[in-house]
């Protein structure tokens, strides 16, 4: 089987728990709930989340597709460096951003969906992986197309095999072919 990239699934539940907790937060100071002031916390953390978790990051193998209009997030990501590519500080400020989400009940839920993402970043951490980014590339140059794949096949399937097939032949002796099943007259 292959290997688990923890980092993966945990940049996807950061991004919904950032989206989750700024969404609590809204209805937390939009609603003048007692403790609003935990709202607008959530407004911002969860803001910051999402900036921080919209763009992936590069998979070890196989093919990583990135979000759309990730670009210029990516370059915000990677110009801090370290602190963004380590999984270990994703995880302790993930787990430290949600500590005072707690204390209000529209932000509960983005609390605790950011915990549980800071808690797979750290098992991201342990079993080594980091954070690269997705950086556009030059455009490969195509292979020329087959020959084969020009000129589309003229008689449509089932086709008989290969060596079966009938030559195109100007003269009709040269295109007819052997076939290879005796045929006789039933009288």
């Amino acid at each position: 089987m292959g290997k688990i990239e923890w980092a993966m699934w945990a940049n996807e539940q950061a991004l919904a728990s950032g989206l989750i907790l700024l969404t609590g937060g809204i209805v937390g100071v939009a609603g003048q709930f007692r403790g609003w002031q935990f709202a607008a916390y959530g407004v911002a953390a969860g803001v910051f989340v999402c900036l921080l978790e919209y763009p992936r990051g590069k998979r070890s193998k196989g093919t990583s597709v990135e979000r759309t209009g990730q670009y210029c997030f990516t370059v915000c990501v990677k110009s801090f460096g370290p602190l963004t590519r380590n999984y270990y500080v994703r995880a302790f400020l993930h787990a430290a951003l949600c500590v005072p989400g707690g204390f209000m009940l529209a932000t509960v839920l983005g609390c605790v969906c950011l915990g549980i993402s800071s808690l797979i970043y750290l098992g991201a951490a342990i079993h080594g992986e980091q954070w690269m980014p997705i950086l556009p590339q030059k455009e490969q140059t195509r292979k020329p197309v087959g020959e084969s794949i020009k000129n589309p096949p003229q008689n449509p399937p089932p086709r008989p095999p290969a060596e079966l097939r009938r030559k195109r032949v100007e003269d009709l002796e040269g295109a007819a072919y052997v076939n290879p099943i005796a045929v006789t007259a039933n009288d």
